[in-house]
């Protein structure tokens, strides 16, 4: 027998410690097992943390673990990750480690696996073939190295992926490929089963059933699959001895997660990659500012790939200013330049995606006659208005609430509906294109895995002609018979509270464009907008690159934000106002006076948000910590929850670090 330090599965943060057992000398640390834990009936399940541990207390006092399950085992990798990312997000110990877990007590059934690979690949172009060599030969040093890919949209960076992948199989290793969203990786998983046989290939993703995911997962522990293709929550797949991990589209803000715990996929990615000694692969034609950063200070190495394989062409890339349309009288959505171009894109046979990074009929509901605006009572964010289910709509916290008959504060029954959705584009195109067939595709067309895959598949076999639809179309989709990209207000992105706003309105324009062209001839992309004049959407239109990051970064020096800093915000959650604002202002007090504060550091006022949680008033703070003090304003923040804990306060504090939405 030995003893064992395991961390708990509860909830409760009070319990976020060290807890010591007795054990068989076969425990590992990884081990799932099974102890009984405060007189409670049934044992609880836990995590083996440390083993050979010397106990401060009476030997005799200590419990025995109930059951070991080595079969639902993590290893030592997964649990020195998961520790890792209670420093650097300041998460609970147990919120870390179950992200390596997965739930159920039976798995579903066996899909049946060919394992005769069907796709022998094909001969790569020199781009390509420069780039696999650079990474296959990395492979051979056998340490951890981080690529960064700048590759044009269609330039075949998933081919590369797959030799990638090949190489470090023939070694013995394992692989994992992340994508921004789970269309678009059944959409690659099936590209690997084609290659490598579909039962070395599994998928992990959160709309897998309890059982299919158990399933996977066990496929996956035992080593039956050796590649693992999934959403970002797959970056936790409980593989052995990785040899690649890979990022496509690796700026996508997906990869970013905002529910607990609010881990960086990149961030988890090189940390166990690191450990492995394995290389890290992440790829975009528009690489994020602080990845391009990172390859220019060295932290990545950069590879580029600056043409598109076989006859594919770049798009020819137009502004049409819809202030002049406006002027002109033209107050409908699309501008005739962009209708001229659907008509005789159809007429040629060819397909039109129509962009518009807004989803619903109209983005605001007010009263002409008081001024009142439409906002959720959980949240206090403005309600969207979706025709389809006639309802307002919260894309905060997705409450629906029904279309009052008369405006709520005066009375009157004049309604006016403001500003332009996918649902209100998609009902226009309809009504001027009778006879094209049309489909969106946005969150609330594709919340489902099958009806999402059946839109993608409609399209790219031709049987859709117009397909409208929002960011999700820039998410790294192959399509073969696009003609026609329209961007409809390609300044949306632009007017977001994120510093990042032009960046995103760089990645967003160029990533659609990106559709476009890829089976050869000349393909077009009409960019509307109401600021032509706006630098970011003139160097998305030339495709500079080099020019949006230079004055992008210069900004970014000046301002303070990352790559230079970290941004921490600091929220307090309570049923009172008030009772928020003054725990945010004592810790923020705290933070002022600390005696070793780092130079340069910020820390911006309070101020109450206006998104709500779950009905509860917040008040949050944002903290702009020199790269390298990240970590000591974490170690604060979980020395102050611990206090508010113990003091049972009526308050509840959270953090997230490098958040999207903050200004």
């Amino acid at each position: 027998m030995q003893f064992i330090d395991v961390v708990i599965e509860n909830k409760s943060v009070y319990t976020d410690n060290f807890y010591t057992y007795s054990a068989p000398d076969d425990v590992r640390v990884g081990g799932r097992v099974e102890v009984p834990f405060a007189g409670r009936k049934n044992p609880v399940p836990a995590y083996c943390v440390r083993t050979g541990v010397e106990p401060r207390i009476d030997k005799s006092k200590i419990k025995e673990i109930s059951e070991y399950l080595p079969e639902r085992s993590l290893n030592e990798e997964m649990v020195d990750t998961a520790l890792w990312m209670r420093k650097r997000y300041g998460v609970k110990y147990i919120d870390a480690f179950k992200m390596f877990e997965t739930a159920g007590k039976r798995p579903a059934k066996e899909v049946e696996a060919t394992d005769t690979p069907t796709d022998p690949g094909f001969e790569l172009s020199k781009g390509q073939e420069r780039a696999a060599d650079r990474i296959c030969s990395a492979a051979d040093d056998e340490k951890f190295r981080a690529f960064l890919i700048k590759g044009v949209t269609n330039s075949g960076k998933t081919e590369v992926y797959m030799r990638a992948v090949e190489k470090v199989l023939d070694m013995g290793k394992t692989a994992i490929v992340l994508l921004p969203e789970i269309a678009l990786s059944e959409q690659v998983a099936d590209r690997f089963r084609r290659r490598f046989g579909s039962g070395m290939v599994a998928t992990l993703h959160s709309r897998l059933k309890t059982s299919e995911k158990l399933r996977e997962w066990l496929r996956i522990r035992s080593g039956e699959a050796k590649i693992v293709v999934g959403a970002r929550t797959s970056v936790f797949a409980p593989l052995d001895n990785i040899g690649i991990i890979v990022i496509d589209e690796e700026h996508e803000t997906t990869y970013k997660s905002d529910h607990n715990p609010k881990y960086d996929t990149v961030d988890v990615a090189y940390k166990r990659a690191a450990y492995s000694n394995a290389l890290l692969v992440m790829g975009s034609a528009t690489p994020s500012v602080v990845s391009y950063y990172r390859s220019k200070t060295g932290v990545y190495e950069l590879i580029e790939m600056d043409e598109r394989i076989g006859s594919s062409e770049m798009p020819e890339l137009e502004l049409v200013d819809m202030r002049k349309e406006t002027m002109s009288g033209n107050l409908e959505v699309l501008s005739r330049e962009l209708i001229r171009s659907i008509d005789a894109t159809l007429a040629a046979g060819e397909q039109v995606i129509l962009f518009l990074n807004r989803r619903g009929f109209s983005t605001q509901v007010l009263c002409p006659d008081c001024g009142y605006r439409m906002t959720c009572d959980d949240c206090g964010i403005t309600l969207t208005y979706h025709k389809s289910s006639n309802a307002l709509v919260c894309h905060y916290c997705g409450k629906k609430s029904p279309l009052p008959g008369k405006c709520p504060k005066c009375g009157s029954k004049f309604i006016k509906y403001i500003g332009a959705g996918t649902e209100r584009v998609e009902e226009t195109v309809r009504k001027m294109w009778p006879d094209a067939k049309v489909s969106r595709f946005d969150i609330d067309t594709a919340s489902d895995i099958n009806d999402s895959g059946r839109v993608i598949d409609d399209f790219q076999s031709g049987r859709t002609n117009i397909l409208v639809g929002t960011q999700i179309l820039a998410k790294g989709l192959d399509f073969k018979n696009v003609g026609l990209v329209g961007i409809i207000n390609a300044d949306v992105s632009l007017n977001i509270p994120d510093y990042r706003s032009t960046e995103r309105t760089y990645q967003l324009i160029t990533q659609v464009a990106g559709r476009a062209g890829r089976t050869g001839g000349k393909s077009r992309v009409l960019i509307q907008t109401y600021e032509p004049e706006s630098d970011v959407i003139n160097e998305a239109a030339s495709g500079d690159y080099e020019g949006f990051y230079d004055s992008e970064i210069l900004h970014r020096g000046l301002m303070n934000y990352p790559p230079y800093t970290d941004i921490i915000s600091v929220g307090f959650v309570s049923g009172s106002e008030d009772t928020a604002l003054a725990y945010a202002e004592k810790f923020r007090k705290r933070l002022l006076d600390l005696r070793d504060a780092p130079e340069g550091v910020q820390i911006l006022r309070v101020r109450p948000d206006e998104r709500r949680t779950d009905g509860k008033a917040r008040a949050v703070f944002v903290i702009k910590a020199p790269q390298g003090s990240r970590a000591g304003y974490i170690n604060e923040y979980m020395k102050y929850r611990d206090r508010m804990t113990e003091s049972k306060a009526d308050c509840f504090i959270e953090i997230d670090v490098n958040p999207y939405g903050i200004t």
